[in-house]
């Protein structure tokens, strides 16, 4: 094959070490993501009336949210005979295994607990954190791509890539060094466009978009997105290979339908903030 066939992938994913601690390109992005999200969050709250203390607190209960349930959702979706027969084996989030749907979950429960705390409208802190949420996704999925993990098929598109450090076993075996489809790369790209989507009719319009349409777009449009590049990658575990859908997909529906509702409730009651950059009150 000529170089134009493909896009040889042979990044470290390792940036240095210093004796036994390695920083990695995967915890610099996952670490950006929140260093720039608290960023622009503090923007949007101070803008809309609130303090950078919400915010300081916000992001704690997001960042216990995230990490939580995304190795939760590693374990429990992709795993569990083998976690749940070795609990220790969960604390090891070192050791790599985490789920994006399970992150979902966990940042939908946090900031619910977030919410009732600090009587804040539920629906109001989830159209402004999905803004900062799908830009963290596109980080991450760059952390994915560095580490050269998540791989899609085998393919012969002119922009696939030849990722020489993969080692993920497919079907028992190593995967091959044939091109493959950059799946990592589209998902950070669809995200990152969703991030300037949801980011510019906050600025454009703010308190006067309905209550609820940031989120239910942001669900709607990641997990049907997500849903449909499953269809490119290759199965994260064996049993996988089993089903008509793969789990990403499986997972990804009942988002899908809970976006669709919140957008359908939108439409048929939409319910603005208060004017003046007043918040509507907790229900």
């Amino acid at each position: 094959m000529s170089l134009l066939n493909f896009i040889t992938w042979n990044v470290d994913p390792e940036i240095f070490h210093l004796g036994p601690v390695s920083v990695r390109w995967y915890g610099l992005f996952f670490a950006l993501a929140f260093v720039i999200g608290q960023r622009i969050l503090s923007k949007i709250y101070v803008t809309e009336g609130r303090t950078e203390g919400d915010v300081d607190a916000i992001t704690l209960y997001m960042i216990i949210g995230t990490v939580v349930g995304a190795r939760l959702g590693h374990t429990l979706f992709y795993d569990p005979e083998y976690y749940l027969s070795n609990p220790i084996e969960i604390l090891k989030i070192w050791e790599g295994g985490l789920a994006s749907h399970g992150a979902t979950i966990g940042i939908l429960f946090s900031l619910w607990l977030f919410s009732r705390n600090h009587k804040f409208n539920y629906m109001w802190v989830l159209d402004r954190i999905v803004i900062v949420v799908a830009l963290g996704g596109a980080l991450i999925r760059l952390g994915n791509l560095m580490n050269s993990e998540i791989i899609g098929k085998v393919t012969d598109v002119p922009w696939a890539f030849k990722f020489l450090r993969n080692n993920e076993i497919i079907n028992g075996v190593a995967a091959s060094q044939d091109p493959r489809h950059p799946t990592q790369l589209y998902e950070s790209l669809m995200v990152f466009g969703l991030f300037v989507l949801l980011y510019w009719l906050w600025k454009k319009y703010k308190e006067n978009l309905p209550l609820g349409l940031l989120f239910g777009l942001f669900v709607t449009l990641l997990f049907s997105f997500r849903f449909l590049v499953e269809f490119l990658k290759e199965n994260q575990v064996d049993f996988e290979d089993t089903m008509a859908l793969n789990m990403g997909q499986l997972l990804s529906i009942p988002l899908i339908l809970i976006g669709l509702f919140v957008l359908f409730r939108v439409w048929q009651n939409p319910k603005p903030a208060l004017p003046g950059g007043k918040l509507a009150e907790a229900k």
